[in-house]
């Protein structure tokens, strides 16, 4: 472990333009992250750990701009080190298809400042423009496609909004009593397939999802492909993209996913356990690239089973 890591690269703040009664860039920061602490983001502007866009220092009395960008470096006390590594798939001028492993947060979140695939990814090809396209949970591992051009990057958005993208995943979970008896006494037949549509929102806490009754805003389609003692393989594709829509949709079909911390129930705040990562994997991508035309199909290894 790293006592008191700092992120080496910077994260920024827009100040709103419609802040009117706040006189100075310290009062704004001090109210808007009061979770930090008035007397650490003090310390911060004194160690010139605060500054514009242009690299010039923030003060303590340094006057409030609307619209302008602030950077700041985030700081954590001590930072683990994840024990797995990342690996570069595919690597054009324009985007980058990467495997994150288990535990790895995309970018600095909770207690982790380095310790994330972006800053890994800018280390190891010197490219401080790489930024994620779209979210993979810290404890899913798998594919995801990180854009490197800035002039470019809104291109590879969109094909998330316009649903041009094919994410597939790989879960083991533990199989219902039902399944498994319908599977020894040979009248169950693979795959064996839902189509999951229901409404979620976020649950207490706010870090978790529900399914609520109303209007559906979620579609997974889910596949039981194979069969081992009481665990099953399932091939998952999310069609929307809610948070931990596939982990949620998995519990309602009574098969939480193997070593799930948060469903069916929110387990105690802990060290991770490396040795029993979350049983999901997004185990393959498919587009075809709005700059290059390449039609993508990049997978990696699947879980054993």
């Amino acid at each position: 472990m790293t006592a008191s890591a700092r992120a080496a690269q910077p994260s920024y703040i827009v100040l709103p333009v419609n802040v009117t009664d706040i006189p100075t860039v310290f009062a704004f920061l001090a109210q808007h992250f009061a979770r930090i602490g008035e007397d650490v983001w003090r310390q911060r502007i004194l160690d010139g750990k605060v500054h514009w866009r242009d690299g010039s220092l923030i003060a303590l009395d340094t006057e409030y701009r609307p619209a302008a960008r602030v950077y700041y470096y985030r700081e954590v006390p001590v930072e683990a080190k994840i024990p797995f590594e990342e690996q570069i798939l595919f690597q054009d001028d324009n985007v980058i298809l990467a495997y994150k492993p288990h535990f790895l947060p995309v970018t600095p979140s909770g207690n982790y400042v380095n310790e994330c695939l972006v800053h890994r990814l800018r280390l190891r090809t010197g490219i401080d423009t790489i930024a994620p396209a779209h979210r993979l949970d810290r404890e899913t591992a798998g594919v995801i496609l990180m854009t490197v051009a800035p002039e470019t990057r809104a291109l590879y958005h969109q094909l998330f909004i316009d649903d041009a993208i094919r994410k597939d995943y790989q879960a083991i979970a533990k199989l219902t009593p039902e399944i498994i008896e319908q599977y020894q006494q040979g009248n169950l037949t693979l795959p064996l397939h839902w189509t999951v549509k229901n409404r979620m929102q976020p649950s207490d806490p706010s870090f978790t999802m529900k399914i609520v009754e109303g209007e559906a805003n979620t579609h997974s389609e889910i596949s039981l492909v194979a069969i081992k003692g009481d665990l099953g393989l399932f091939h998952l594709s999310p069609i929307t993209g809610k948070t931990h829509q596939l982990r949620v949709h998995m519990q309602s079909l009574g098969m939480p996913l193997l070593n799930d911390r948060f469903y069916p129930s929110l387990l105690p705040k802990g060290p991770d356990k490396f040795a029993t990562p979350l049983k999901l994997m997004a185990q393959r991508l498919r587009f075809i690239d709005p700059v290059s035309g390449i039609h993508h199909d990049v997978q990696c290894e699947g879980f054993a089973f």
